[in-house]
């Protein structure tokens, strides 16, 4: 091949363009349309059962309402103010909680001494009803904001612990015997076979740790709270406001959500190695 063929074969013109890069299919955005096709149309027949009169608005506000009264609240930037303190309890609470739990997760998981100097305590307190200690917390924390962050703490602990123990111990031991195989030492096991085999459990138990974090934030922020989403409501019911009160559940609710939507996006990005057997229908 002559010189000219050759420089004319790595010339940046005889480079095929690269194809114009498209959006999303057709069919998957069929499929995000088809998941929201169920609550919109329940809203609808909400709305429509109160304009007729099946549904009494004394006793269940619109939705209509409901979007009126939380504009009304976006507006005068009380629902901001309530939200970031509720955010701000529950992070600090779930920070406690991933910090203590996972500690003690890796300190059972990976020693059989660790784990009988830590699971059958942890197992007796996971027995306990976390919300019937709201009276022993008020007498050891009082009625501030460290009662709110303890119980946020306490029950988001318990699933992270136990998804993580178990991720840990249900490694698959062959692994660990073609590390060991390979060479690695026992921190090099830890750290490329043990953990990232523990982390799709773990992942598991931080989703099942935010919902139970939110369920005890409505509990804590009704305890002598002046501020949070829960102090919203509970001053709402006082003056008989459903529709106030609707727009702090559905906070509550969508906060839940887009928490949840966090750690799956986290879940794709860290698992992007792990085959998925689903298929989009």
């Amino acid at each position: 091949m002559s010189g000219q063929a050759i420089a004319a074969t790595a010339s940046p013109s005889a480079t095929p363009a690269r194809a114009p890069r498209r959006g999303p299919p057709l069919h998957r955005r069929l499929i995000n349309v088809r998941r929201f096709l169920v609550p919109v149309l329940l809203v609808i027949l909400w709305q429509l059962a109160a304009d007729v009169g099946l549904i009494s608005t004394r006793l269940l506000a619109p939705p209509a309402a409901i979007a009126s009264a939380a504009w009304e609240l976006i507006a005068s930037g009380e629902l901001p103010y309530h939200l970031l303190v509720s955010l701000q309890r529950v992070a600090i609470g779930l920070a406690i909680a991933l910090t203590a739990r996972v500690s003690l997760g890796l300190i059972a998981g990976l020693s059989k001494l660790g784990e009988d100097a830590v699971d059958a305590t942890l197992q007796m307190l996971r027995a306990l009803p976390f919300l019937a200690l709201v009276p022993l917390f008020i007498l050891w924390l009082g009625i501030g904001e460290a009662t709110k962050i303890a119980l946020v703490a306490l029950g988001a602990t318990f699933p992270i612990y136990l998804t993580l123990f178990g991720g840990i111990r249900g490694v698959d031991p062959k692994l660990l015997e073609a590390g060991r195989i390979l060479g690695l030492n026992r921190a090099e096991q830890i750290r490329h076979i043990i953990l990232p085999g523990a982390l799709p459990q773990a992942l598991v138990g931080l989703r099942y740790a935010l919902g139970t974090a939110w369920l005890s934030l409505v509990v804590g922020e009704q305890i002598n709270a002046t501020a949070g989403i829960g102090f919203l409501v509970m001053d709402a019911r006082e003056f008989l406001r459903t529709d106030i009160i609707l727009v702090g559940l559905v906070v509550y609710a969508l906060l839940g959500l887009g928490a949840d939507q966090l750690v799956r996006a986290l879940e794709r990005r860290t698992l992007a190695w792990r085959p998925s057997l689903i298929r989009e229908a």
